[in-house]
């Protein structure tokens, strides 16, 4: 297969989880007989600095032309407020411009990392959730007002954007434990309201053989940590999504794990890590790549169809994690920490020789 890859490294710490990425990438194409065009372009705050916008018109059309786009990080605090532009701005428009409305956020639980999160190894024992986030409307995008004596955000969903993004969950619900729990606030918000009504009316219409619950989005939160293993997909809103998801990273120990997929109506995808930029350890060679080699898998599998590839990248990944390559998030108290190179370098190894032991003879 012959691929066009947009690759977007962004800030802070997006260039050096980016890098391991594409190197993980390259040697897929090598190993199975592919051929991906990978073309960089700036966005987020370098390119703010660079030309004064941070999605230049040259990156978005590349973006466009190109079969998936894979991101880093965007965003840190030398763009923060007050400044008038700012790299999440950036974000938001590129995920409007391509049409990505659903953002899949998987989490599971490697097995050598049951010890990592705060939680018991008990309560996280089966965990396997999908989370399907809105990702174009709601609060993020409604029209905002701000005075001295006060500011707003309006949050509005239309039953369209509501049906689409349903109907992604639907169908991952189909190939996994054919559960969906949506979450709302229907107790208060008439957004949710909508939501909960347009919900249960697909759900029925369209997908009868799935279970569908409705859950309050403070009551999603007290599961997440308390019975995690309880969902299978979450379906719900931009702004819940975006914290719920967050919150379920640590189930697994770090946000730095988290691999995403921003998809729309056509193949061509948006691939990132859940984490942010990470200001304060950029440059330092010591962020976890295996949420962005993660994202990877996801960009073979959803954009290019390209299963068995995207399932050998997840093997090395939990490979590399059994040989306890462990970045500074992930390091056991007193043991050393890999660099983020030594961790893409164990993905890589991991590829090459599957069945070798943690010292790297064969076994």
């Amino acid at each position: 297969m012959n691929a066009r890859i947009a690759v977007i490294a962004g800030d802070g710490v997006g260039p050096e989880v980016v890098g391991e990425a594409t190197r993980v990438l390259s040697a897929i194409a090598s190993r199975h007989g592919h051929s991906f065009e990978l073309q960089a372009a700036l966005f987020g705050g370098c390119a703010i600095d660079a030309t004064g916008v941070p999605l230049p018109p040259d990156t978005l059309a590349l973006c466009r032309e190109a079969d998936a786009v894979l991101l880093g990080a965007v965003g840190g605090p030398k763009w923060d407020p007050p400044a008038k532009v700012r790299p999440e701005q950036g974000l938001l428009a590129l995920r409007k411009e391509l049409g990505l409305y659903a953002n899949l956020r998987p989490v599971t639980v490697p097995r050598a990392l049951l010890d990592a999160s705060t939680l018991k190894p008990e309560v996280l024992a089966g965990v396997d959730i999908l989370t399907v986030r809105e990702l174009t409307g709601g609060i993020y995008f409604g029209e905002k007002k701000r005075t001295a004596e006060g500011a707003s955000d309006l949050c509005a969903y239309s039953v369209h954007e509501i049906e689409r993004v349903v109907r992604v969950a639907g169908r991952a619900a189909m190939g996994r434990k054919k559960r969906i729990a949506s979450v709302d606030k229907a107790n208060v918000l008439e957004t949710s309201r909508l939501w909960r009504e347009v919900t249960t009316r697909v759900m029925r219409d369209e997908f009868p053989e799935v279970e569908l619950s409705h859950v309050l989005v403070d009551a999603c939160a007290m599961h997440l940590v308390r019975t995690p293993n309880r969902f299978d997909v979450i379906v719900t809103e931009n702004l819940f999504g975006d914290i719920l998801s967050d919150e379920a990273a640590m189930l697994c120990g770090s946000i730095g794990m988290l691999p995403s997929a921003s998809l729309g109506d056509g193949t061509r995808g948006l691939y990132e890590p859940i984490h942010g930029s990470a200001p304060d350890i950029a440059g330092k060679g010591v962020a976890n790549p295996y949420g962005t080699i993660l994202s990877a898998a996801m960009l073979l599998r959803h954009s290019l169809q390209l299963e068995t590839e995207a399932a050998a990248i997840e093997a090395a990944v939990a490979i590399a994690l059994e040989r306890s390559i462990f970045t500074a998030d992930l390091a056991r108290a007193g043991a050393r920490a890999a660099s983020t190179r030594e961790a893409g370098q164990a993905v890589l190894d991991a590829l090459a020789n599957p069945t070798a032991n943690k010292n790297g003879s064969a076994a």
